[in-house]
Order: C-alpha cells, then structure tokens, then sequence
C-alpha cells in the first residue's frame, strides 16, 4: 500500500520557492557566461530541490561523509542549477558562484567532483551516471552501507547503449539501493527525442530490465515527494526507475518544449522577461 507524505505545506512551498531560485540563478550564471544550459536546467529544477531539500541524507559540513546519499548527474550539463541549490545548502559560500566558468573557477559548465565540495560525480559525456551508480550501490552492499544512490538521466541520454547495459546489470544484481531518475522532457540539443532516436516505450523497458518503474509529472512538487518517500526499501531486490514527465524549459513560456533553448544566450530584454515569468509563476 503506498503511504501518503506527511510533508507540511511550508515545506512544499520551500522546495517550490528553491526550484524557482535554482531558475533564476541559472539565468544569472548563465548571463555571465554568455552561453549555457537552459532547457534542460530548467526542466529539473524541482527534482534537484525535492532532492536537496527533502530526500537526499548528506553533511555539507562533511561532504565525504561514507554513509550519504549519493548523487549523480548523467546529464551533467545541467549542472548550473545544481551549483545554487549546494551554495545554498551550505556546502560552500554563495559567492563563489560568481566566479562561474572564470579561467580557474572550479565551476564549468560541467560539475567536477575533485573541485566542488557535495558533487560525487565529475560528468560531461552522457551515458555513464548509470553504470557509476550501479558501482556505487554495489559499494554501499560490500561496505554494509544502507545509503542510495540517485542518477539523474536526459530522456536523450537513453539513446546511449551504456545506460542499457548498466540497467541490465543493475536488474541482475537487484540492486534496490539505485535509484534511475529520467528526465523526460521530450527533447534534445539536435530536436525532439523521438524523431531523432524513439527511445519509446521507456516504462516498459526499464521493467524488462528488472526494475520497478514510477511514472511522475516531474514539476509537481507533491507527487515527486510522495514518490521519493514511498521508495521500496534498500535491501529490496529491485533498482527503481522514475520516469519524470517535464518540459524543457519550463517557466519560461518562450523557452518551453523548444530544443533550440538546450544550450542558448539570452538577450537582455529576454532576460527580464524570463526573469518576471519565473517570479511570478506558481
């Protein structure tokens, strides 16, 4: 039987208040960097604060404590919106955030775990979160350990053979501790997902794989809480995989389900304008 949450309303508006933050300094960053992840920032904006700000068990005073969660991002572009939530949840000053892609900032566009306190993976080309995480949550069964290990994927990113092959091996050792999150928002860098690669029917392959499979609206602060707590235990046999239907994009109704907002600069003007949509969104 699935449990309802017992999260209080203060603190889902929280987790909606931080998705907003991580869009707007998204668009701060980005702006200093004239170029950037947009579309595929914005459609995992309320995946990373439910994570960060609910979910995830970790010690930004001690980031390499042995028991945390684990998280990686296979889609590791999107890791301009991550960067202001780990400021934000202390892991280290917010102003160095304002060094973003500088000669010698150990901020990139891509997050690199020897430099950034909280990051436990160093990601760029797409395809190999998956097989870190099941790497991990074999650890974590070797070392007595009852952490899990998350691993954000692109919808894209499951063109790539890799994910299959470690989704296979994931089933096979019934690894319980790994959590599979896709981001499903229906579009990459060169167009939309299915006209480029049909990854279609997700939910169906990853349950041939052995996995048991949620399916989610990935912007609804609620469900993502409600999923995330009703987990199946660590020590059962089955890895899950928690299909988030998003939108590219989203928040900014000219960005939204458009490719070309995959890695993009924006105008000054536009910039205002995405900037008082996100204000003033819900």
């Amino acid at each position: 039987m699935t449990k309802t949450s017992s999260v209080s309303p203060e603190k889902i508006d929280l987790i909606k208040e931080k998705a907003k933050m991580s869009r707007l300094e998204t668009i701060r960053l980005i702006a200093k960097a004239k170029s950037g992840h947009y579309g595929s920032s914005f459609s995992s904006s309320e995946i990373f604060a439910t994570l960060y700000y609910h979910i995830l068990n970790y010690d930004p005073k001690n980031p390499k404590w042995p028991s945390r969660d684990r998280f990686v991002m296979g889609k590791g572009h999107s890791a301009v919106g991550v960067y202001p939530i780990l400021a934000d949840v202390g892991f280290f000053p917010k102003e160095e955030l304002d060094t973003y892609t500088d000669l010698g900032s150990p901020f990139g566009d891509h997050p690199d775990m020897n430099k950034i306190k909280g990051v436990d993976f160093s990601s760029g080309s797409i395809g190999h979160g998956l097989s870190v995480g099941v790497g991990m949550s074999l650890g974590a069964r070797v070392d007595n350990e009852k952490y899990r290990s998350y691993i954000l994927m692109g919808d894209g990113e499951l063109q790539e053979g890799q994910v299959w092959e470690a989704a296979m091996s994931a089933g096979s050792f019934k690894l319980g501790n790994l959590v599979a999150i896709i981001d499903n928002n229906k579009v990459t860098v060169d167009g939309n997902t299915e006209e480029l690669m049909n990854i279609n029917p997700i939910k169906e392959k990853w349950e041939n794989f052995g996995w048991n499979v949620v399916e989610v609206d990935g912007h609804n602060v609620e469900e993502l809480v409600k999923t995330f707590e009703n987990l199946p235990s660590v020590d059962s046999d089955k890895p899950t995989a928690i299909i988030c239907d998003t939108v590219a994009g989203k928040g900014v109704s000219f960005m939204e389900h458009g490719y070309e907002w995959h890695v993009a600069n924006l105008g000054e003007g536009d910039i205002k304008r995405a900037i008082e949509e996100i204000e003033g969104g819900q």
